[in-house]
């Protein structure tokens, strides 16, 4: 039987780039070399595309750092499922089956290289071109997390030309009419939680807002909810999309922001943690709601507050592109309810062929 022609791209230009390159190296150990020809695309930060063929240069980014004359690769917008490969001046037209994007963040999680994708007339995994704008959109989400009728966190919404000097006074009056301090500033687009601070005074809030507009033109503030960090693995599509448990994030910070998940080792990942199983069952629940009602297809990562006092189980954001680290949520929840790394990869690319 003939391989399957993969494309596995990685990188990108967002801020997650370097959490993209150890997942996409993750990702690609989970491949088994006997049932899929590889081809490693690397997309740098300024957004060249390189074909990479030494994988062990994937995960440390040496694949844009060491190499002197790079080849690139770039995937063709036509139908006829072509990567077109440069060398020096010699051109090389390498046929593709299907692409899987291991991308996080702008220009890769939020529907524009699935666009090209459908374009190309190219499956490929994860949620189309919609879901993946929708769902990287925070401010989008709650519109349709609201249309459902799931709880979550009360907000306000800011654009970036209201932090501006001249505005920043009347912005911040705003949402001081509408928020309780401390409160948490998010850029509507960001992730790995790049960008998001928690306010506790209007300094914090001025500086917050100026921060998160470096990051996007949309902005959230969002009421502080006081209660634990719960993520829910979503597999599948439509009715047989599954909820494949619940974990638990203990953050080595006053949230979890970037630093306290990538480079703070006392931050925690738990799954099955110590949660009534009605409210566990209850948070699966709400995650396939939310994931169907965003279209979703593929995998998802979808993140909850379980608040303390009332136990009330609050949506905090779906990641249509969730992390494959060594301390990634997904996978973990994915090994635990008895979906192998190699076996979710195989239904996810098979899942990418039924679409098409």
């Amino acid at each position: 039987m003939d391989k399957i022609r993969l494309a596995l791209i990685f990188g990108g230009r967002s801020s997650e780039h370097d959490v993209s390159c150890v997942s996409a190296a993750t990702v690609a150990k989970a491949l088994d070399p006997e049932k899929y020809e590889i081809t490693f695309i690397g997309i740098t930060k300024e957004g060249h595309w390189y074909l990479v063929e030494d994988f062990d240069k994937i995960a440390d980014r040496r694949w844009e750092t060491e190499e002197k004359n790079p080849v690139r690769a770039i995937i063709s917008p036509d139908t006829d499922h072509k990567l077109i490969i440069k060398r020096d001046s010699a051109y090389e037209v390498r046929e593709l089956d299907v692409a899987f994007p291991v991308l996080h963040g702008l220009y890769g999680e939020d529907g524009t290289i699935q666009g090209l994708f459908e374009m190309a007339n190219l499956p490929y995994v994860g949620c189309g071109h919609l879901s993946s704008a929708v769902t990287m959109d925070k401010f989008f989400t709650k519109i349709i997390a609201d249309s459902v009728g799931v709880a979550q966190a009360k907000y306000v919404g800011v654009r970036a030309y209201e932090t501006e000097d001249d505005k920043i006074e009347a912005t911040v009056a705003k949402v001081e009419a509408e928020r309780e301090y401390p409160m948490f500033v998010k850029p509507s687009c960001a992730g790995s939680s790049m960008g998001i601070t928690k306010a506790h005074n209007r300094d914090e809030l001025i500086s917050g807002l100026k921060l998160a507009a470096q990051h996007d033109t949309k902005i959230l503030v969002e009421e502080c909810i006081n209660g634990r960090e719960i993520e829910c693995a979503a597999f599948g599509y439509g009715d047989n999309t599954i909820a494949a448990g619940v974990g638990e994030v203990v953050a080595a910070a006053e949230f979890y922001d970037f630093d306290a998940k990538y480079n703070n080792s006392d931050s925690l990942t738990v799954v099955d943690p110590d949660i009534p199983q009605e409210k566990k069952q209850e948070i699966m629940d709400t995650a396939v709601k939310i994931y169907r009602a965003c279209d979703g297809y593929g995998l998802s990562r979808v993140d909850f507050f379980l608040e303390n006092e009332t136990n009330r189980v609050v949506f905090n954001e779906i990641n249509a592109i969730p992390g494959h680290t060594a301390i990634s949520m997904y996978p973990m929840l994915m090994e635990h309810a008895g979906y192998s790394m190699n076996s979710y990869v195989d239904e996810l690319i098979q899942m990418a062929f039924d679409r098409k």
